[in-house]
């Protein structure tokens, strides 16, 4: 009886639920016909969404729509996309902040603009995305790929979080697929799933054509979805975003210094330096992983205008760090462990971890040279 009763109640909140989100939207228009009784508001509704009228290209080739089966792979796409309307309010306002660097790289590689829509549905532009692959940063790069594109990848730089580096990778790396492919739709169906996953189905089925072949789900849609991306941030009002133009995130900008240090300094010299929050250092830098940057020559991003003066302050500040921090390195022996090695030079292991830029899981190994602050 209490599980007939219990199940009852769920149904009944489900169909709560389902409700709302049936008639949210509106909601939504009526209360914006409220605040603009003059204004004449047209959205298109989600059936009109899906009435493609026009013929659509993506990186300039034509989608065969006069197939039933890619018309509905499209709808689909299109109809959950713009069902999440927080995320999509999300895409627009990032890709104004994002798209002009990017564009600016794919047009250095020769490369089609509407590539750019790729790190929109792999990450949502959003630079510490990871799957459960291990596939982190804007364009979700596994550790091996972006290695093999020249991304530094280690406990210290990832790389794959470097809208700039990253994008530069991704484009190395679309080049190469569409060269080995002769076609984007292809080569993006190798980026998701694999070149020579792509190309043992290719031979399987006796069939090069993307919109033909039987592929991973994940891969099937992969494509769509990147269209859907670009109708809908290209025509983001007519699907009733109505964003205006101070709702939008101004590009990202930025000034470059360079520096080189000697030992493994604290970011918090960086940020003193350049005069701003800690966290704004780590936000504008989030290949750089940890608290400290290890010896070397870098280029950090500061805030637009902040560059004046940085040099002055930073060598004033390291030089004040150096006296007062005395540096010491210990080599790991056999049988050591991270307790016993902050035990023996009386400090944290907390601190032992944060300047080395390890977890109470990490392992340390016998030669292994630790920074003791």
């Amino acid at each position: 009886m209490l599980r007939e009763h219990s199940s009852f109640k769920l149904r009944l909140i489900l169909i709560l639920i389902i409700q709302i989100m049936l008639f949210y939207p509106l909601l939504c228009i009526s209360d914006e016909k409220d605040k603009h009784p003059n204004k004449v508001i047209e959205y298109a509704s989600l059936i009109d969404s899906i009435q493609f009228k026009e013929s659509i290209k993506y990186c300039d080739k034509k989608i065969p729509l006069n197939v039933i089966d890619v018309k509905q792979r499209l709808e689909k796409e299109m109809l959950l996309s713009l069902w999440d309307r927080p995320q999509v309010i999300l895409w627009v306002k990032r890709s104004t902040k994002f798209f002009p660097h990017i564009e600016k790289i794919l047009k250095a590689y020769n490369l089609p603009l509407d590539l750019k829509y790729i790190p929109i549905i792999e990450s949502a532009l959003r630079p510490h995305a990871s799957s459960s692959k291990g596939a982190v940063g804007y364009w979700q790069f596994l550790k091996s790929t972006g290695k093999s594109y020249g991304l530094r990848i280690d406990s210290q730089i990832d790389e794959r979080r470097n809208i700039f580096k990253s994008t530069h990778a991704a484009c190395k790396y679309l080049v190469s697929l569409y060269q080995r492919f002769d076609s984007y739709f292809l080569a993006l169906a190798a980026y998701n799933m694999g070149e020579y996953g792509l190309k043992s189905e290719i031979e399987i089925q006796k069939s090069g054509d993307f919109f033909s072949l039987y592929l991973p789900l994940e891969t099937q849609r992969y494509v769509f979805k990147a269209i859907a991306a670009k109708l809908i941030i290209e025509n983001h009002q007519k699907y009733g975003f109505n964003l205006n133009q101070n709702d939008l995130y101004p590009a990202f900008s930025f000034d470059t210094v360079n520096f080189k240090t000697d030992y493994q300094i604290p970011l918090t010299l960086l940020s003193q330096s350049a005069g701003v929050p800690f966290k704004t250092i780590k936000d504008l830098n989030p290949d750089i992983r940890g608290y400290h940057l290890n010896q070397g020559n870098f280029s950090i991003l500061i805030p637009k205008g902040k560059a004046k003066g940085f040099k002055q302050k930073f060598v004033t500040l390291y030089n004040n760090w150096e006296k007062t921090n005395k540096i010491r390195f210990h080599i790991v022996k056999i049988g050591e462990s991270l307790i016993g090695i902050a035990n023996k030079y009386n400090v944290s292991v907390s601190s032992v971890l944060k300047r080395n830029n390890l977890t109470l899981k990490g392992i340390i190994h016998p030669g292994d040279r630790l920074v003791i602050e």
